[in-house]
């Protein structure tokens, strides 16, 4: 399936187990080589559904793909994506990526951070492709984080 077949909506009360589910599948990956589980996958969804914070990717019924930003004073922070296994390089992260940047340009804000964690190294080159910079590594709540940031134009 092609990232442009799969439908953009903004989530909504009753989203939050499906982003759950999605955040388990698409992180369990990394538990073994992180040995203890990604803060994505222990999150409580649903108010952040109800309050329309995330942009949820919809194949007919199945959640692919999820995008969880929150707006700070001088940037979008961009807190989570997540893509289903079967999406994964479909384009769909950076269908979803690019929603990022016009959620932040709509915003009125030129800049988005993001963090991802030090051993996910899939993370760690894909930033860079798509215009992010290192700005920072340290461990942050428990998990060794790097730190990334994109200037709009």
């Amino acid at each position: 399936m092609a990232a442009d077949d799969v439908r953009l909506v903004s989530s909504g009360p009753g989203d939050g187990a499906a982003v759950l589910a999605l955040a388990r599948e698409s992180f369990a990956p990394y538990v073994e080589r992180m040995g203890k589980r990604p803060a994505p996958m222990d999150v409580d969804y649903e108010p952040l559904a109800a309050a329309g914070r995330m942009l949820l990717a919809w194949s007919g019924t199945r959640l692919v793909g999820m995008l969880l930003t929150a707006m700070r004073p001088t940037a979008l922070f961009l807190d989570t994506i997540a893509v289903a296994p079967e999406m994964q390089r479909t384009g769909l992260g950076a269908r979803l990526m690019s929603a990022a940047e016009v959620r932040a340009r709509s915003a009125g804000l030129a800049r988005i951070e993001l963090y991802t964690n030090a051993l996910m190294s899939e993370n760690l080159a894909y930033y860079p492709r798509l215009g992010y910079e290192e700005v920072g590594r340290r461990v942050d709540e428990g998990f060794d984080r790097v730190f990334f940031a994109k200037q709009l134009d």
